[in-house]
């Protein structure tokens, strides 16, 4: 399988070269590029193939999410993984609803990195519980396909939970102790109950709406 193809934007050159070297050790990894500003990010996209965008949020005078803009404008089929020290809960919706594949907190372990950038690359999201804090609070009272009439049971809210956690179906299964074709099961109720069909759309929903209420299964279920 060919490797990665990796653009790296970020105003921070040490931390560019860091990363770069970094990544590069992984042999089914490439860098093709590293910038420091959208335009040079820009140039960069409209003359090589790039794969996966790892994405600074904040640079300097310039945010990381007219980038995300100027790739939706063009079409550009590249991931975006927004990596950041920290984001308010506004700011992570914004970022998502975007486009972007992911948050990926600067302060995680370089396994974590590898995996995400594998992750968004298979067309999956990478958000993890703890970039996620927030913004499934009890304080959110906002509604949408996820009726008040019907909620979720016990399994579809452990689901639900996996799938936020960034967990693959077969991490699922095994930690809820049931089958991968249970779990695929239940994904698909979830689906129907959402108004979505895929997975990637139930999670951008999840995020956009913060719905607590997701996560509190019926009495009895």
């Amino acid at each position: 399988m060919s490797a990665i193809r990796i653009l790296m934007l970020d105003d921070h050159s040490l931390f560019r070269e860091s990363v770069s070297r970094l990544l590069e050790s992984s042999p089914d990894l490439h860098i093709v590029g590293q910038c420091a500003t959208v335009e040079e990010a820009q140039q960069l996209l409209a003359a090589t193939p790039v794969d996966v965008v790892l994405l600074d949020y904040d640079l300097g005078e310039e945010s990381g999410s007219r980038l995300l803009a100027e790739m939706k404008r063009s079409g550009s089929a590249a991931r975006v993984l927004m990596v950041t020290a920290g984001l308010s809960d506004e700011a992570m919706l914004q970022v998502m609803e975007a486009g972007a594949a992911g948050i990926f907190l600067k302060h995680s372990s370089p396994e974590q990195l590898v995996a995400a950038i594998h992750q968004v690359m298979s067309g999956g999201l990478w958000l993890k519980a703890s970039a996620m804090e927030g913004l499934l609070g009890e304080k959110s009272s906002r509604i949408g396909p996820f009726e008040r009439g019907r909620p979720l049971t016990q399994r579809q809210s452990e689901v639900l939970r996996g799938i936020l956690d960034g967990l693959a179906n077969k991490e699922i299964a095994w930690k809820l102790k049931t089958s991968e074709s249970s779990v695929k099961a239940v994904i698909q109720e979830l689906f129907h109950k959402a108004g979505v069909r895929t997975r990637s759309q139930l999670v951008r929903i999840a995020i956009e709406k913060r719905w607590p209420e997701w996560m509190k299964p019926a009495a009895g279920s």
